[in-house]
């Protein structure tokens, strides 16, 4: 008697700096039927930029990227926003290159992640909820406009921390966000991977009546994206309400 053939899910290795909300990729993970195996690299929990240059360099990505080959990944994702961006448009896309590199598989951060899915869901005008400082967040601002994105609104929560973002309760999250939207937007930001958001992306777009991205949510459905797989579901907002398209070789490196 045959034993029938089994399909393994989809992997896609997360690469997480220290502690906070990373407890949404395992959620996300048994909701998608996919694996999303979590790793992290550890800096100065700041949210200011000598502490993020440090924390997105590529030996301790290179790390991470190590310690996820034991789950052969198909992709890896840097889930970090101010991790990312901070290092401009074109650190940025070397950050990915050195990642892509020694993970051996196509690879991608969190500040990539926002402009494929705005270009995903044809999205060009976007209001910013961000939990940063200021001098921080308006460089995720410089980040989005340097990829044609126009940022109509930007507010910042002025947090110093991601183990204090952490610590927001749901109706906070909201609060937070809600109040950073702007009537112009086509769309709110909420860029912060230490910030639980999953769970409340359909309460918000409820709520505004548009297109909400998150951090934890772009980069699970960039993640999937670059693995080539394409999952949906209501629960994670309008990015995962359709398929997504075939990847092209060229996003691998974005």
């Amino acid at each position: 008697m045959s034993t029938p053939a089994t399909t393994t899910p989809t992997t896609a290795g997360i690469i997480y700096p220290d502690h906070a909300a990373e407890d949404e990729y395992p959620w996300a993970a048994d909701l998608l039927g996919v694996r999303l195996p979590v790793v992290h690299v550890y800096g100065t929990d700041l949210h200011a930029v000598p502490e993020l240059l440090d924390l997105g360099r590529p030996d301790r990505l290179a790390e991470g990227a190590a310690r996820l080959a034991e789950h052969r990944p198909q992709s890896v994702l840097w889930a970090c926003t101010s991790g990312s961006f901070v290092y401009g448009p074109e650190g940025a896309r070397d950050q990915i290159d050195q990642l892509a590199s020694a993970a051996g598989v196509p690879a991608s951060s969190t500040s990539a992640a926002f402009v494929e899915a705005l270009a995903h869901l044809g999205l060009t005008r976007v209001a910013v909820a961000a939990s940063y400082p200021d001098d921080v967040a308006r460089l995720f601002v410089d980040y989005l406009a340097a990829a044609g994105v126009e940022v109509v609104a930007m507010g910042s929560a002025g947090i110093d921390t991601a183990a204090e973002v952490g610590h927001l309760t749901p109706e906070q999250v909201v609060e937070l966000a809600v109040a950073r939207d702007h009537p112009e937007a086509q769309t709110l930001l909420v860029p912060d991977t230490a910030m639980r958001t999953l769970a409340v992306v359909p309460e918000l777009e409820a709520r505004l009546g548009k297109p909400v991205l998150t951090a934890n949510q772009v980069t699970i459905w960039q993640a999937l994206r670059l693995a080539g797989s394409t999952p949906t579901t209501p629960d994670l907002g309008a990015l995962f309400a359709r398929r997504l398209p075939p990847r092209r070789q060229d996003h691998a490196r974005q």
